[in-house]
């Protein structure tokens, strides 16, 4: 029998139930209220452990009880070769070539290390546009690196605002902010996805537009990577840095990443901070005082990879590999859709907003909506009804429906449970 209303727990169910992927929820520990599987809907914040990842990290520990140091070249993961099963997967993800991916660090860390790279700021060229409300984060790296330059934040860092009444930022407001500065442009740095609205940037314009007035490309990729479909190299983006706490399942306080476009690797010109793991591995143990970079990213690694936190961070990759990151992107897409449709359906009378774009090219997993009234007495029900959501000041929630462990199900409890406690307003 067919079932017309998509509004019901016997829809949901249905779409669950051809769902290919659904398998894969059973690779992740689901958390609990209770006695009951929780709808956890933080994959925007911190993924969820990958069931296999304490083995993983358990195989490192015993490595280095049983070898000591020498499990850097014994066992059957030896540490020296470790990170090069990494980026063939990441490459896909990120879509760069492998040789242009370096897991190391964390976010900041490694924007600031990008930001010596290709923030050079000369008397005529020196300011970095960004977007309005970056994450704070990002926000205290541009000013740090301005200042530390000797120049004044408020003149240097160029903020695109959205329009008045409105959230969201618009191409063609970017593309202006950029021509309107162009002969003073040293670097444009946006996020790939909004952190506040889950607003997808357009990176190939922004990028192009950037190298037409003679500035480099980077990207935040913190709520991107994993999320959306990127392509970096091909949109030719400078550099990039992401976190894989997120969609990308590592782990709290995760190993980072970053990209470097393959064109720079042999640009003299560029300020790098070196250390002893971005030599060239061919011949870094000479222990000779002349830095050789690598002919990769991996030059700007600057120190011993952290093997536990690799350890965490490709078990979640593995389950990337396995099922299709094309697949998941499919799936994402037919969530966000249903998510976008439960909520339309439960606003009238209106009670919220929805942030996120509508389109689907311009939002991944996440929908941020603000709430008219009550918003944070909503959100606090919320946990009590099982389900972790995201609070953002003053009155945004934010919610993540992550192909990989969430459901059609958990959309409708959300939404049902939504409307409920708006009725109970």
């Amino acid at each position: 029998m067919q079932i017309t209303d998509k509004f019901t727990l016997a829809y949901a169910q249905s779409l669950d139930e051809k769902d290919e992927l659904k398998y894969c929820r059973d690779k992740f520990y689901i958390p609990y209220i209770g006695d009951k599987e929780a709808v956890y809907f933080l994959g925007n914040s911190l993924g969820l452990q990958p069931k296999k990842a304490q083995d993983e990290v358990l195989n490192v520990m015993e490595n280095w009880a049983n070898f000591g140091v020498e499990g850097f070249f014994m066992g059957e993961d030896p540490w020296m070769e470790y990170h090069k099963t990494l980026s063939p997967i990441l490459s896909e993800i990120i879509g760069a070539k492998p040789e242009e991916i370096v897991t190391m660090n964390h976010l900041t860390v490694n924007l600031h290390l990008m930001m010596i790279s290709f923030y050079n700021p000369t008397a005529k060229k020196y300011k970095i546009i960004c977007e309005a409300k970056a994450f704070p984060s990002d926000q205290y790296a541009f000013q740090s690196q301005v200042k530390m330059h000797g120049y004044d934040v408020k003149d240097a860092i160029v903020e695109v605002q959205p329009k008045p009444g409105t959230e969201l930022i618009t191409t063609e407001d970017i593309l202006l902010a950029i021509e309107e500065n162009k002969d003073s442009i040293a670097l444009v740095l946006f996020s790939g996805v909004n952190y506040y609205t889950g607003q997808v940037f357009d990176m190939a314009a922004i990028t192009k537009a950037a190298h037409k007035a003679n500035a480099y490309a980077g990207f935040d990729l913190a709520h991107a990577a994993g999320n959306i479909e990127l392509k970096l190299h091909k949109w030719d983006v400078d550099f990039a840095c992401w976190c894989n706490y997120k969609y990308l399942n590592s782990g709290p306080g995760a190993i980072a990443g970053a990209y470097i476009n393959e064109k720079h690797f042999n640009n003299k010109d560029l300020n790098r901070l070196e250390g002893w793991w971005g030599n060239d591995e061919t011949n870094r143990f000479k222990m000779e005082p002349t830095f050789t970079p690598s002919p990769s990213a991996e030059a700007w690694q600057m120190s011993t990879a952290p093997m536990m936190l690799l350890a965490a961070h490709k078990t979640s990759l593995e389950i990337f590999k396995e099922v299709g990151f094309k697949k998941l992107l499919t799936k994402s897409k037919e969530l966000s859709a249903y998510l976008f449709y439960v909520l339309e359906e439960i606003n009238n009378p209106k009670k919220f907003d929805i942030l996120t774009p509508t389109n689907a090219d311009e939002r991944g997993c996440q929908v941020s909506i603000s709430v008219n009234e009550n918003a944070k007495t909503v959100f606090d029900a919320l946990i009590k009804k099982g389900i972790f959501a995201d609070w953002r000041e003053p009155n945004v929630i934010r919610v993540a429906a992550v192909p990989l462990y969430n459901t059609f199900e958990d959309i409708f409890y959300f939404a049902n449970v939504l409307q409920e406690l708006f009725q109970e307003k």
